[in-house]
């Protein structure tokens, strides 16, 4: 038996596989109102139909300022609630399990009236200009509003929530001494400019009791910036904090990184297994993964626990029934779709 297929306990609930579809931004609200809509419903309930064991949906406003551009989703009203339940029953019927990635966009709002929200005043660049820095309260603010969006969630029936502290968001941009350079308690040490993320955790861990993800950036590849011994000592916090599993990527939070390394297929593995080997919960991996057999790989190696795989699955919805043909569990086809995987329509895998 395979890794890559295997079941996998994540919080409170199983995955059958360890594929995931990583949240991707598919700028699709039609009347900016942040509600899911018929495209939502396709292009996740195809994935899950395609036999996906983890479906993390795209990054969730907080509120409607929270956005990253016009055309997000949201969870920032009630109203919002019932399209989200949709999804979320169509991926469980064929089998899925669905999380959701909640998010500020801090400062890389790029919405037309957009004024972006930020830790100190260093905008992200030029087109981020337009910059307000946050008060004490209006932190506090944000905080609340990331735990009604978890209630939200919860009750349109999400299996878990991602906390999106990664890419240079709102929370990423609080945890870098680069863009976070403020002389309160949410400055500072490195303890201070965790705060708001660890303190919204501790909140949705008493009051929401959902399995809790957390997207983390392992370095931002710049001198002087958040790096990947930073994300170390943060995992260990986090797990302590009861995070239920850390999806880990990198980057994003400086315009024009100095150490950017070679962008090429699995680059950001050793993030993952460096973290890996500092925490118990699961990691998942990100970054050009392609294959079966590199997703099996990285298993076997104990880079990660579950596989990030984002632009495949926007190419091929259906690559987890490659991926049984490939590690030889043509068993685990989606039955619906088992004639098109006979041994001599399959040459090319």
């Amino acid at each position: 038996m395979s890794l890559l297929l295997s079941e996998l306990k994540i919080g409170n609930f199983y995955v059958k596989n360890r594929i995931v579809m990583p949240p991707m931004d598919m700028y699709e609200t039609q009347v900016l109102d942040g509600k899911i809509n018929q495209f939502h419903l396709i292009h996740y309930g195809a994935r899950a139909l395609g036999g996906v064991g983890l479906i993390i949906v795209q990054a969730c406003a907080i509120n409607e300022n929270a956005k990253i551009a016009d055309n997000d989703i949201g969870l920032w009203g009630d109203f919002q609630i019932q399209g989200h339940k949709e999804l979320v029953d169509l991926c469980h019927h064929f089998g899925a399990k669905v999380a959701i990635q909640l998010n500020h966009s801090g400062r890389k709002n790029s919405c037309k009236q957009a004024i972006s929200k930020a830790p100190s005043n260093i905008a992200f660049s030029e087109k981020f200009s337009k910059l307000h820095v946050l008060s004490k309260d209006e932190i506090l603010q944000i905080e609340q509003e990331f735990i009604q969006s978890a209630k939200r969630a919860k009750e349109a029936g999400y299996d878990a929530i991602e906390l999106h502290s990664a890419h240079g968001y709102l929370l990423s941009s609080f945890l870098s001494p680069l863009s976070n350079q403020r002389d309160d308690e949410y400055g500072g040490s490195f303890e201070n400019r965790a705060r708001l993320l660890c303190d919204i955790i501790k909140r949705i861990k008493k009051e929401v009791d959902i399995t809790l993800f957390v997207r983390i950036s392992a370095t931002e590849w710049q001198e002087g910036g958040w790096n990947l011994e930073d994300s170390k000592k943060l995992a260990l916090i986090l797990e302590n904090l009861g995070v239920d599993m850390l999806d880990i990527s990198a980057g994003g939070n400086t315009n024009k990184p100095s150490l950017v390394p070679n962008i090429a297929p699995l680059y950001q593995a050793p993030y993952a297994k460096a973290l890996k080997e500092v925490v118990k919960i699961p990691i998942s991996c990100v970054g050009l993964i392609n294959s079966a057999s590199e997703g099996e790989a990285l298993l076997l190696g104990e880079v990660c626990d579950l596989v990030c795989y984002g632009r495949k699955l926007l190419r091929n919805p259906n690559f987890t029934n490659e991926a049984a043909v490939a590690l030889n569990e043509r068993e685990k086809i989606t039955p619906n779709y088992s004639r098109a995987y006979l041994q001599n329509n399959t040459k090319s895998f």
